[in-house]
């Protein structure tokens, strides 16, 4: 038992800074007891999975609140919104928002969790009533997860230091004092990881029941094109801004020129995924009425919910990873609207979309809104009337801003707005609809804090099973969606766009996903919609169009957060004013006004997170991040 204490210790001072006395209570479980029997090692796998970030925890899981994805309601004094704070400038190295290095402040200590399945790898061996392709698999298992809180850490940090094996106790200071290893070892590490895991994990789960949530090959090999598709972007492939982080051994930590091979290594991953994944059986989501819908429901209303679905339908054949410990039932409450009056209980519904997300989704030719020659960009923040055959999107005789009007399907099954039509929360027709009313005084805008101040709301996270109305509040809680087919699919098409440019083969993967969202094809729509017809055709122009196809699929699943970074293109988005309209406002006249809510500051630096400086206190090896 002391010895286990000691290890525990030693392993924990070599990553972050601890005290002599923060050491294991006495009736702590010892190593041989949790490997005893087969039931005893399964509840220590289950710990491993416990270790997950909270995905779909809107308060402290940066995704959310801490980009410009999603703005809060700054009366809301009731809820404490540590990723909040990095949107707004705050994050520091005293004690970092979203710390995973140490833990705090919202974030877990992911150091603790891969020393975890270092340990669980070095004796699962051991258990004496399990057989060897059981062992095999859980061993699996957890050298996944030791992968993947490398690679969180890794896309948080940058370079971080390996773990690959616990040290003996018989360490000395030296020993402990580790350093950050540079991105492309980290990548290569984390890659065979994954690799060797995929070799001994099931294609599918059986045992349904029971077993999911648990990771399956595609999943190994769906992260590891994520990973991949990561270190070939520009932040982590020769990024000059990092060409003098060099650790105390002289040793770089980025690398100096970027390697056009790496996109190559990341096709070739996102390809052998997407083989892994169709075998499963896995396909884009579409919808199939429940038997209580409509016979006559219009494609309108399946369109939108073949996208609002494919996240929120439990264990639906888009999904390829969810992780059954993050229900997404604070997310829905801070996301939906309050739909009737008098409501006795009541959503939070201070999540909202900024105006730029708004703008950022298609006009129903799809394209972007400042391209389509029908459309009429300049007069977006002007007022319209909706007419009868507008009223499966906004209420026939409402007036709205034009920027509603004419736009793509998943700009209504994403977004919800004033006069906008909110489908389900009981009501599963085409004529028993309900809509949004957000000016001051209406329904959706007549509370202290619960309400949306940029006049939007991500309607997206709702599953449409809720039940909401003047006498009740229920949600049906869905496992969040860590990776899904639509992602990989244009993670490949984005690698196939740096390899070898446009082609059949490149656009057939944009399509698959724009078909499903009910849009015509990349090449139909420029060409035929577009003021820049030949974007499409040209590697930097469908570069751009990738772009934003991912930021439109994606939006509020947490995409966004990374893939700005990834890209090299935070500093600029970021940068821009958080704005929505003026939620004070009455009258169309007064409520259509667009109003500056705050003005970020995404500095350089933001790009990775800082670490503690206690940590470069507790181990002279560490480097700080650049800016930091």
């Amino acid at each position: 038992m002391r010895n286990i204490k000691r290890f525990i210790l030693i392993a924990c001072c070599s990553l972050c800074s601890c005290h002599y006395l923060d050491i294991v209570p006495d009736n702590i479980a010892t190593v041989e007891y949790a490997f005893r029997m087969r039931s005893t090692a399964e509840k220590y796998l289950f710990t491993l999975y416990s270790y997950q970030p909270h995905f779909a925890d809107p308060y402290n899981y940066p995704v959310f609140l801490g980009g410009d994805e999603i703005w809060c309601n700054q009366f809301d004094a009731t809820t404490s919104k540590p990723a909040w704070q990095i949107a707004m400038g705050f994050q520091n190295i005293v004690d970092p928002y979203s710390d995973y290095w140490s833990g705090g402040n919202g974030g877990r200590n992911l150091f603790v969790a891969i020393r975890d399945c270092n340990t669980f790898l070095e004796n699962i061996g051991s258990v004496p009533d399990m057989d060897d392709f059981e062992k095999k698999r859980w061993a699996a298992e957890a050298r996944f997860l030791k992968a993947y809180y490398h690679f969180f850490l890794l896309r948080m940090y940058g370079p971080v230091p390996i773990t690959d094996k616990n040290l003996p106790i018989s360490s000395g200071p030296e020993a402990v004092r580790v350093y950050r290893e540079p991105v492309d070892s980290c990548v290569n590490y984390i890659a065979g990881q994954l690799d060797q895991a995929a070799a001994d994990l099931p294609d599918i789960i059986t045992d349904e029941i029971s077993e999911q949530g648990r990771i399956t090959r595609p999943a190994a090999l769906a992260i590891k094109a994520r990973l991949l598709v990561m270190a070939a972007s520009p932040l982590f492939n020769g990024n000059p801004d990092y060409a003098d982080f060099v650790d105390k051994r002289g040793l770089h930590l980025f690398s100096q020129e970027a390697d056009p091979g790496k996109w190559q290594r990341a096709a070739d991953a996102c390809k052998e995924a997407i083989d892994a994944c169709q075998a499963a059986g896995k396909k884009l989501y579409y919808y199939t009425p429940a038997a209580f819908v409509p016979a006559n429901i219009s494609e309108a209303t399946k369109t939108e919910m073949n996208i609002r679905n494919a996240v929120c339908e439990k264990w639906n054949p888009e999904i390829i990873w969810a992780s059954t410990d993050n229900v997404a039932s604070s997310l829905q409450r801070e996301s939906l609207p309050f739909l009737y009056a008098g409501q006795k209980v009541v959503p939070k519904s201070t999540f909202a979309p900024p105006l730029k997300i708004a703008e950022l989704f298609y006009t129903k030719n799809g394209v972007p809104i400042s391209e389509d020659k029908s459309w009429d960009y300049n007069n977006r923040y002007k007022l319209r009337t909706a007419t009868h055959d507008e009223q499966l999107y906004i209420k026939e005789g409402y007036t709205t801003a034009v920027l509603n009007f004419d736009r793509e399907p998943r700009f209504y099954a994403d977004l919800g707005f004033d006069g906008g039509r909110w489908y389900g929360q009981g009501r599963y027709g085409d004529t028993d609809n309900v809509y949004v009313a957000a000016k001051l005084g209406q329904t959706a805008n007549n509370h202290a804090f619960s309400f949306s101040i940029t006049g939007y709301w991500p309607k997206k996270l709702v599953n449409y099973l809720d039940v909401s109305n003047a006498e009740q509040l229920t949600f049906q809680n869905y496992p969040w969606p860590v990776m899904r087919l639509g992602d990989l699919y244009l993670l490949y098409a984005e690698a196939l766009n740096e390899v070898s440019g446009p082609g059949g083969e490149t656009y057939k993967w944009i399509d698959l996903v724009r078909q499903r969202a009910g849009l015509p094809s990349v090449e139909e729509s420029w060409t035929q919609y577009s003021n820049r017809p030949g974007e499409y055709q040209t590697r930097d122009g469908l570069r751009k169009i990738i772009h934003q196809e991912r930021l439109i699929e994606m939006a509020f699943e947490g995409q966004r957060f990374w893939d700005l970074r990834r890209w090299k293109e935070a500093e600029e988005v970021m940068n821009e004013p958080v704005r929505g309209w003026n939620y004070t406002g009455k009258d169309e006249s007064n409520y259509y006004q667009v109003r500056v809510l705050f003005s970020p500051i995404f500095k350089k630096r933001d790009y990775l997170w800082p670490v503690k400086e206690q940590h470069l206190i507790v181990n002279s090896n560490l480097m700080q991040n650049p800016g930091w």
